[in-house]
């Protein structure tokens, strides 16, 4: 029994022993553990003021946190809203990030949701805050929480109202709505850009292998229609004006540059009359034509197409800012410069040509820059009309008076015919002809309606007749002031046959009638008669026969009769000669009919007399100082005068300093030709 008994204590023993040693270990290893868990104890102490603040609100009463989540629900159900719509407006920023060109309606349609989002949230970021304000307030009014995490709630609901208020839609979508509608601007532009094409020209004549520019395509025309509504949409109406401006406006301006249009800037102090730019006036009506039937009106229709959905006064505003920086004003300017310069009668010519264009345009004018767009346009051009019409009228009426200022001046030393008379007979002739006559007649209407006066044609009729009559008076007068009466009578042969020569058959010569035109050839008749009697006429008596056929005194004596008469002969000739020789008859039939009658006058004479009393004195030792000329040199030499010589006078042309036409001071600058 004792040895069972020790048996169940030994096995009790080793139970023990091994319990103890289990235990040991566990010890260590709950040890170990400790160790281990220290210094993430040690991390939880030191969050535990976090998480005690934290968890603050809700140590609240029961019933009064049972009371606020209701509240909370309320709130949180905006604000939720707004947060899911801010993760979709993130989630379009790729695509708004992305080139409109590689999908036009499809980058469209998302700025188009980006819109409505950003709408959303304009509308509701607002109330969500709101809301969270309620639910802050009723915290604060129940004791909900302590008053230090209220205050930072409130600070970070101020911030946020602050923010939404201040920057708007910038804030809500970071930038992205700015950044696309950028896009679709340079997407906007650059479809313009790549559809304009200047219209081919040719700089001489201003003819072009079309007649307008090809309109944009409808593809493009539509496109440019859907980007515009966006951007309007988005209150980018004016940039968009902008662009289109500057595209069509450069495009415009390089269609015209091949033209040469250089001209249209130059300056009142940059040309001495009008004569010295008459190439220019001229070119200035094609060019004006050009610009506005096919450039403009290409522009007009264009505009008209691109924003005519969007209304007339925004077509009608973009297409004025295109006509004035494409070069509308630059025209109506050089018009200006052209009425600006001093007065003469080729001025009356090119403003009456400046009219003539204008008049042309008038409709065009009317229907192209007749809105209110257009006002600068309007103005500048009826003030253009005015200045004409004035400039044209005041040059018109006071020819007559310049006219009659000449007769003050000393007549041509040359006998021939005044620049003052050939330029007025070709002048009134051009006034009265089918370009001149019908412009002339309505700016005289128009004006003297301004006077609220009557305008009758025969009004004009009877100024260019005084102004004829003035021309005749002057003669009159410059013939009786040569010394020389033989110099006299030469010019009034001259200009007698100018005025008959050059009224027959014309306008003016028309006007005149022909009672007019005989009394002028009568007179040009009369005064040659006259001429050669009291110069050339004279000559022949020095050859007289008288006392030679009945002498019989002896060869001797003959021969020294002979050569008494041969010396005043020559003497004779020799002085006529050398002073004729500087007249001049401008007309070439009316010089050599004027050289044959003194030819008739004095070579039958000469050959018969130096036939029958030649021989006397051909055999003297002194013969060549009687018998100096033989008959073909005298023919020659008398056929020889009166040739013309150019531009001996100055044109008929414009004001001196002191107001008055010029008339006979040479100006070697133009030649005649320029004047007409």
């Amino acid at each position: 029994m004792a040895s069972m008994a020790n048996s169940d204590t030994i096995e009790r023993l080793r139970g023990v022993s091994k319990s103890l040693r289990q235990n040991l270990e566990k010890s260590k290893s709950i040890g170990l553990a400790l160790e281990k868990a220290g210094p993430r104890l040690e991390e939880i102490n030191q969050r535990l003021p976090f998480l005690q603040a934290a968890v603050r609100p809700i140590r609240a009463d029961k019933d009064a946190l049972v009371a606020v989540g209701g509240h909370i629900n309320r709130a949180v159900g905006p604000a939720a809203a707004v947060l899911k719509v801010f993760d979709a407006v993130h989630g379009l920023e790729k695509s708004l990030l992305s080139d409109p060109r590689n999908d036009l309606p499809g980058y469209l349609s998302v700025l188009k949701r980006l819109e409505e989002a950003l709408k959303f949230l304009g509308d509701n970021c607002g109330l969500a805050i709101q809301w969270l304000d309620d639910i802050v307030e009723y915290m604060e009014d129940n004791a909900v929480a302590d008053s230090q995490y209220l205050l930072d709630l409130k600070k970070s609901l101020k911030n946020l109202r602050e923010m939404q208020n201040a920057e708007g839609k910038a804030r809500l979508d970071g930038g992205l709505l700015e950044a696309a509608l950028g896009k679709l601007e340079n997407e906007f532009c650059r479809l313009l850009t790549e559809h304009s094409v200047p219209l081919p020209m040719s700089s001489s004549t201003g003819e072009q292998a079309c007649i307008a520019p090809s309109p944009l395509p409808v593809a493009v025309i539509q496109k440019l229609q859907a980007i515009l509504w966006r951007l309007i949409a988005n209150d980018r109406l004016e940039k968009c004006i902008s662009i289109y401006v500057e595209v069509r406006s450069s495009n415009v301006r390089a269609s015209l540059q091949a033209l040469g249009l250089d001209y249209l800037e130059i300056s009142i102090a940059e040309f001495n009359d009008v004569q010295s730019i008459e190439g220019y006036i001229a070119q200035w009506g094609k060019h004006l034509e050009f610009a506005v039937k096919h450039l403009f009106e290409a522009e007009y229709k264009l505009c008209n197409d691109v924003f005519e959905r969007f209304g007339v006064d925004v077509w009608m505003s973009c297409f004025s800012k295109i006509a004035a920086q494409a070069g509308i004003l630059a025209f109506l300017q050089f018009g200006k410069t052209v009425t600006d310069s001093k007065n003469d009668p080729i001025k009356l010519l090119k403003l009456l040509d400046i009219f003539a264009s204008l008049n042309k345009l008038r409709l065009d004018f009317n229907r192209l820059f007749g809105g209110a767009a257009c006002i600068e346009i309007q103005n500048l051009t009826r003030d253009l009309i005015k200045r004409v019409i004035e400039g044209a009228a005041d040059i018109f009426w006071e020819l007559l008076v310049q006219v009659e200022l000449q007769r003050q001046s000393p007549p041509p030393q040359d006998g021939g015919v005044p620049r003052l008379v050939s330029f007025i007979t070709d002048y009134c002739n051009k006034l009265l002809g089918d370009d001149y006559k019908p412009i002339l007649t309505q700016v005289l209407v128009i004006h003297r309606s301004w006077k609220h006066e009557k305008f009758q044609e025969r009004l004009l009729i009877n100024e260019v007749q005084n102004i004829v009559k003035a021309i005749e008076t002057n003669l009159e007068t410059w013939m009786k002031a040569y010394e020389d009466a033989t110099l006299g009578n030469f010019f009034a042969m001259n200009n007698h046959w100018h005025l008959f020569k050059h009224l027959k058959g014309t306008k003016l010569g028309d006007l005149m009638g022909d009672p007019c035109l005989k009394e002028h050839e009568q007179y040009k008749d009369y005064y040659a008669a006259v001429f050669l009697r009291d110069s050339w006429g004279k000559l022949p008596s020095h050859l007289s026969r008288e006392g030679l056929i009945l002498f019989s005194g002896g060869r001797a004596t003959a021969r020294d009769l002979v050569k008494k008469r041969l010396k005043a002969f020559n003497e004779s000739f020799d002085d006529m000669y050398k002073k004729q020789s500087n007249w001049v008859v401008p007309d070439k039939d009316l010089r050599e009919k004027t050289c044959q009658l003194i030819v008739q006058a004095i070579v039958p004479v000469y050959r018969s007399y130096m036939q029958n009393y030649g021989p006397l004195v051909e055999q003297d030792a002194s013969s060549s100082k009687y018998a100096k000329y033989s008959v073909q040199t005298l023919e020659k030499m008398l056929m020889s005068l009166f040739q013309p010589r150019p531009a001996r006078y100055s044109s008929f042309k414009g004001r001196s300093p002191s107001g008055k036409f010029n008339n006979g001071v040479p100006d070697h600058r133009r030649t005649a030709s320029a004047v007409m």
